[in-house]
């Protein structure tokens, strides 16, 4: 097989053994997905793709498919292996039912900027028109959730337009790609093909390239900064998809500003370092955080969309009175939300090794932003048979470390996770899903995270609404025997619209107060160790267990409503104390 050495150019494949190819058109693209450095594969097999999946049965020496339960969770899993890998996760599906269901798991990792590779075979071009079953228009399906997608209409152009995909998806803002293959595609013959004349093969790891601004943007940009009196930082996840963890800190300890995080960008420099104000924004963000923005005369964000949930309603900057540069590789992006800020479009690592050759170092004792350390919360004691999710998060870290990777579902785990799981190291390891913030997500995510770095522990935050979702994918966990451990915040609701209802609907609730299951029996029947932890000590035994011998185990704890416990989302505390509006999205 193809590989590339350490001397090799990055992003090129050499191979002097390959000079030709001859077989089906899927044992074709089993062969160019191996030669670009594919490793895994999730999806399920369909009536289309049943060639395809033959060919990988032969190489399964060399590529890994991990067959799921649902198209939609096969790409969570690819999101959440490409999130953890910087690498291109690849999802196969087959037409009909597999292409529309993979829609909702490409919509989150389209919105965050997540490179994912779909491999969606179709029916049969004869039958195209007729009405055949399974019959409908991929390209148009996935135009709104990739950047990019082709339909491959004979068998030797595989390689070609796979290496157009996996540049597509790594080049630029990463994202979702779909290349579309039909049956007979699939099982045309293909004679002495030389792969080595195959155009652009390249690694599929992001960044594919390093652009950075012109010099004189640089300079303006490094002037307003050196000149600033309180300036801040903000990092997303452009950060950790450049890989600029030192960069940034260079350039914060440089200025001796401090850095605030998006939920993606979380773990872009330890939390526990000094100048680290933990997480910004309207779900999860400190206040420390929200307030140095609010206050600061000179912010530049790196990699981050900026939108109203990661500047708490375009209040932490707001809008005017503050000096905004826009740091982000995507032109469209970059000084989007901030009308009349300073855009830089480049690459994040690239451009901030500019940014502190130019800025001059600058240092104000004490800090300006000294004082505003986050207080401890004091929570009335949890009612019995309780874990307040404050509690459960501090709980899992004591026990487990912070050595692990963590994925979170929207709902209550997002808010305390980001709050309250502390990243002592630079790197994402924590994933969450803040493109679309869609349910369901953790359970599937934990195995593609758990696939990308085997070594590593995985720790998933799920809850009640998203387990009632996702919990097909327990099985998958409990055949591959992942060390995997999932905690489920319950409170017998959806709760985060109950709780928007509570604040904004005059309490009227309606549509949120679905019939309880049995967490536990299902992940046991499912083949997972599982227990229900009513106190804190049931569950640091639990953990203890899985600290000592990590394997699937399943935890359900009972949480107080947010209604009765207010997760540390600041525009709902603000509601609660103060009578204040309706946040924007």
């Amino acid at each position: 097989m193809e590989s590339m050495a350490p001397d090799d150019q990055p992003g090129t494949l050499i191979d002097e053994t390959i000079t030709s190819f001859t077989g089906r058109g899927a044992d074709l693209l089993v062969e160019c997905l191996v030669t670009a450095g594919v490793q895994v594969i999730f999806g399920l097999p369909g009536d289309t793709g049943v060639m395809f999946y033959d060919a990988l049965a032969q190489r399964t020496g060399d590529v890994r498919h991990v067959l799921t339960r649902d198209e939609r969770h096969a790409a969570i899993m690819a999101d959440a292996y490409a999130r953890a890998t910087n690498e291109v996760g690849v999802v196969e599906v087959s037409s009909g039912g597999g292409c529309t269901y993979v829609i909702g798991g490409l919509g989150e990792a389209y919105a965050s900027g997540v490179p994912v590779l779909v491999i969606s075979s179709d029916i049969h071009e004869s039958s195209r028109g007729s009405g055949a079953l399974t019959e409908i228009d991929q390209i148009a399906l996935f135009s709104a959730v990739t950047k990019w997608s082709a339909r491959v209409d004979v068998a030797a152009d595989i390689p070609g337009l796979l290496s157009e995909a996996m540049a597509q998806a790594t080049t630029g803002r990463p994202g979702p790609v779909a290349l579309i293959i039909a049956e007979n595609v699939l099982d045309e013959g293909v004679s002495g093909l030389d792969l080595r004349s195959a155009p652009g093969r390249t690694t599929p790891r992001v960044p594919a390239h390093r652009p950075v601004p012109q010099v004189d943007e640089v300079e303006t940009a490094a002037a307003l900064i050196a000149d600033a009196r309180r300036p801040v930082l903000y990092a997303g996840s452009g950060v950790h998809s450049s890989g600029a963890a030192n960069e940034l800190l260079a350039l914060a300890e440089k200025l001796s500003a401090p850095v605030a995080t998006s939920i993606h960008g979380k773990g872009a420099i330890p939390e526990t370092h000094e100048l680290s104000l933990g997480v910004a924004g309207n779900n999860g963000g400190s206040p420390p955080a929200n307030d140095a923005l609010s206050e600061a005369d000179v912010v530049l964000f790196v990699g981050t969309r900026a939108n109203a949930t990661d500047t708490n309603s375009f209040r932490s900057p707001p809008r005017s009175g503050v000096e905004v540069i826009h740091l982000d590789i995507d032109r469209s992006r970059a000084g989007r939300n901030y009308p009349g800020s300073l855009p830089l479009v480049g690459d994040a690592a690239a451009t901030l090794r500019e940014l502190v050759k130019k800025v001059a170092g600058r240092r104000t004792e004490p800090p300006w932003w000294t004082g505003r350390a986050a207080r401890p919360e004091e929570f009335p004691p949890a009612p019995e048979g309780m874990i307040i999710p404050e509690e459960v998060v501090r709980q899992v870290a004591a026990v487990l470390g912070s050595d692990m990777t963590v994925v979170a579902d929207p709902g209550t785990p997002t808010p305390n996770v980001a709050a309250y799981w502390t990243c002592t190291a630079p790197g994402r390891s924590v994933l969450i899903p803040r493109g679309h913030g869609p349910m369901g997500w953790a359970i599937p995510a934990a195995v593609g995270a758990a696939l990308a770095v085997p070594d590593r522990p995985v720790v998933g935050f799920t809850a009640d609404g998203s387990f009632a979702m996702a919990s097909g994918e327990l099985e998958t966990i409990a055949r591959l025997g992942l060390p995997i451990c999932l905690i489920q915040m319950t409170n017998n609701s959806f709760g985060w619209i109950k709780m928007l209802q509570h604040l904004y609907a005059e309490k009227r609730y309606f549509g949120v107060d679905p019939g309880p299951i049995d967490a536990v029996a299902v992940a046991e029947a499912s083949g997972l160790r599982a227990l229900r932890a009513h106190d804190s000590e049931e569950l640091r035994e639990a953990l203890r267990a899985f600290r000592n011998a990590p394997s699937p185990l399943y935890v359900d704890v009972t949480v107080p409503h947010m209604i009765d416990y207010l997760p540390p989302v600041p525009f709902w505390r603000d509601a609660v104390e103060n009578g204040g509006a309706r946040p924007v999205y």
